[in-house]
């Protein structure tokens, strides 16, 4: 493909839109790949992917193989889900939720994110499927941004209380968060003060130059 070759020089965007929840959604290839963009960040399948698969690189791919059940909270264009089937040959169940429609339109026409067995695709708010679902899960994925901005929910008392109970014994928490100044610093550093002797935190700051990654493991019910 020409656009495909011509990438590896200019990025060359073949789709764009506005969504209600996104002011700005691009597809666009880069490097040989395809990439979704919003305005001013990467979503999916560019130096977003790099960071989460770092993530999951921390916690483990020959763990990660055997975990009966993940969820993944901000789907996008699904490349952490395609990390999971493809590099880290994960077999199991997997549920996204993602609360753009139009984002999950674009992951189906443009990555074939509906041709992925096992995989549960949910059109809803994060905050309101955590609320509801009986489920519990072995690893749960955190990814959630609005272009650079991430909603304030994630970082408050009573859905990191919810997360937790949704987590299995021995599981994990991925969160990608994104610090672009010293208030996000600030914000983060009270988000890990909140997890006590009963879970395994570490943090692991400059990933993919802004993204701050956390992994969260859970010792005791």
């Amino acid at each position: 493909m020409f656009q495909k070759l011509l990438s590896y020089l200019i990025p060359i965007n073949i789709f764009k839109q506005n969504s209600s929840i996104n002011k700005s959604l691009e597809v666009t290839w880069n490097n040989g790949k395809l990439v979704l963009d919003s305005k001013n960040t990467n979503y999916s399948y560019g130096s977003l992917q790099r960071a989460l698969k770092k993530g999951l690189r921390f916690i483990g791919f020959e763990r990660i193989e055997k975990f009966e059940n993940v969820l993944v909270l901000g789907v996008a264009g699904g490349s952490v889900i395609k990390t999971l089937r493809d590099e880290i040959k994960y077999k199991n169940k997997i549920t996204g939720v993602e609360i753009d429609k139009n984002v999950i339109e674009l992951a189906n026409r443009y990555f074939k994110l509906n041709e992925i067995k096992n995989l549960e695709l949910v059109n809803e708010d994060a905050f309101e499927f955590v609320l509801k679902t009986k489920e519990k899960y072995d690893l749960i994925i955190i990814d959630i941004f609005q272009d650079t901005v991430m909603p304030n929910f994630l970082f408050e008392d009573f859905f990191i209380h919810r997360i937790n109970f949704l987590l299995n014994l021995n599981g994990f928490i991925l969160f990608n968060t994104m610090v672009l100044n010293e208030k996000d610093k600030e914000r983060n550093k009270i988000y890990r003060s909140k997890f006590k002797e009963e879970y395994s935190l570490r943090m692991y700051p400059k990933i993919e130059e802004h993204n701050e990654l956390f992994t969260i493991k859970k010792l005791k019910i």
